[in-house]
């Protein structure tokens, strides 16, 4: 297998990144549009555009600048134009937690909101890293070296961690895990916490498999995001640490 991988279409060569980063955004509103049939929204149609709104505008932002922090040492050197082609989801979805939290501030909504775009994300964050995963070395979702069986060339003729394809592996996984907990009885919005909790506690750990530019105590920025986003639910932390005692 040859990387970057490009496909012929439309009479051009394109990269399959650019398609399936495409094809993920797609079937990610596709399926939300779905899902919301079924869904009772106590949100308001326009007040649930302007929180969607807040949380894209955030999330732009926020995988920009967790991106420029990815390497301390460069920043100096960073042009506006190689601030806004580097991006990360990780950034993205703190900066679009912002994002919402700051929109429902402005239309006065004080329910969460974060639920019904559970399903979505997985399933749009797994056909985006098949993307992530066609680009090998040439986008920085790579790994380290390793003897590992799972070690693949990914471009540069060594064995590295194929840490797009662990991701979505453990995607997978968190999609049979809110499968399977579907019809519990939880407080509104909790699930899509414990979305950022798990897939943050990922992003944390995979580092440690990358080629990772420490910011600060020898941790990443994304490592310091994860930290974050553990400090901001330590409520719904808390909670599930009872609810496991309890059962």
């Amino acid at each position: 297998m040859n990387f970057p991988i490009h496909i012929e279409a439309f009479g051009a060569n394109l990269p399959l990144h650019f398609i399936f980063e495409t094809l993920a955004f797609f079937v990610g509103i596709r399926l939300y549009y779905y899902l919301k049939r079924d869904f009772v929204d106590p949100i308001s149609d326009l007040n649930r555009l302007w929180i969607l709104l807040g949380a894209m505008v955030g999330a732009l932002i926020g995988s920009r600048v967790l991106a420029l922090l990815e390497t301390p040492s460069e920043i100096g050197h960073q042009t506006l134009l190689t601030i806004y082609q580097n991006k990360t989801v990780a950034g993205g979805f703190l900066g679009g937690l912002f994002g919402v939290e700051l929109a429902k501030k402005l239309v006065g909504v004080r329910i969460a909101s974060g639920d019904i775009y559970v399903l979505p994300i997985l399933v749009a964050l797994i056909i985006g890293r098949i993307g992530c995963f066609s680009m090998g070395i040439a986008e920085p979702t790579y790994g380290i070296q390793t003897t590992c069986f799972t070690g693949m060339d990914l471009g540069d003729g060594k064995l590295r961690h194929p840490v797009a394809l662990y991701e979505i592996v453990y995607l997978l996984g968190l999609i049979v895990f809110f499968n399977k907990i579907k019809n519990k009885s939880l407080p509104n919005g909790e699930r899509f916490k414990w979305f950022m909790l798990f897939y943050f506690a990922y992003r944390f750990a995979v580092e440690f498999l990358k080629p990772y530019h420490p910011l600060f105590l020898n941790l990443s920025s994304i490592q310091w995001a994860a930290l974050f986003v553990y400090a901001y639910y330590y409520k719904c932390l808390l909670r599930s640490f009872h609810l496991m005692k309890n059962d």
